[in-house]
């Protein structure tokens, strides 16, 4: 899996596990996603640095360097708004 497909599955799911605590399956795919990114990628200290009205920042080390990568936050957040719209998973 690409890094940035890997970034982008885990900030759509950590998403959702932030949104919804008591879900422990998104817990455990978020877990898996960051999983990838550290072993196969070698990513460290990964999180949400900001949310501005249009992108979702990412924050994370690689290679002793400082990235940030930046996701549309309407993409970031689409998962969880697919799950609340769908009142099976409710």
């Amino acid at each position: 899996m690409r890094l940035e497909d890997a970034l982008f599955n885990w900030l759509q799911i950590q998403i959702v596990a932030d949104a919804r605590p008591d879900d422990h399956a998104a817990a455990d795919t978020r877990d898996f996603f960051l999983q990838i990114l550290t072993e196969d990628h070698h990513v460290e200290n990964l999180h949400i640095h900001k949310v501005d009205d249009t992108m979702i920042h990412l924050r994370y080390d690689k290679d002793g360097r400082n990235k940030l990568q930046m996701i549309p936050r309407e993409s970031g957040e689409q998962l969880l708004h697919d799950i609340n719209d769908n009142p099976k998973y409710n």
